[in-house]
């Protein structure tokens, strides 16, 4: 949360750089874990189509620091169910040619840390319908609301905070019954 956001937010219409980097600063992280929950594999390409949409729709945003959050997770739903409509017309014809990857590849042991705790959390996910991970990557990873998480995906306060309360008892009865191994 930004302390002098209405300032900061003045500051970023009127073209101010370092106001744009407190912005995308503040809600980057938020953001980009949202869209690696909906399962978008471009995280990065995503999240920077997010907030190219932010910076240039600043002058339409009306409202509070809690209401523009809502607005930036909005864009980040919207970017979301872009990506996922490119990606279904879309058919890949590059094939893979290993000898023309350069890319280094890090050690086993750091590779496999690092996937481990993603690997949980994916499996966990999988467990749950699309619109309970939606729900949830929303309430928890963006910190929003139950109201605002019914704005961004037009349900109804009820329907968020049922969908939430069935994906929270789906993940404890998946945890109880080591569904997924620690």
């Amino acid at each position: 949360m930004l302390d002098a956001f209405d300032e900061i937010l003045a500051r970023a219409r009127a073209g101010a750089g370092d106001a744009f980097a407190q912005l995308y600063q503040d809600l980057s992280r938020p953001v980009a874990a949202y869209v690696r929950t909906q399962g978008v594999a471009e995280v990065e390409d995503v999240t920077s189509e997010v907030f190219l949409a932010v910076f240039s729709g600043l002058a339409r945003f009306t409202g509070d620091q809690a209401g523009f959050r809502s607005w930036v997770f909005t864009i980040a739903h919207h970017r979301v169910a872009d990506h996922w409509r490119r990606l279904a017309r879309t058919v890949p014809v590059t094939p893979y040619d290993p000898m023309d990857d350069e890319r280094t590849v890090p050690s086993a042991e750091a590779g496999a840390l690092d996937v481990l705790g993603s690997q949980q959390v994916t499996a966990l996910l999988a467990g749950l319908t699309e619109e309970q991970r939606e729900v949830l990557a929303l309430r928890v990873v963006a910190d929003l609301t139950v109201e605002q998480v019914a704005e961004v995906t037009g349900r109804s306060v009820g329907a968020v905070k049922a969908l939430q309360r069935r994906a929270l008892a789906a993940l404890r009865r998946q945890v109880e019954g080591e569904a997924v191994p620690l």
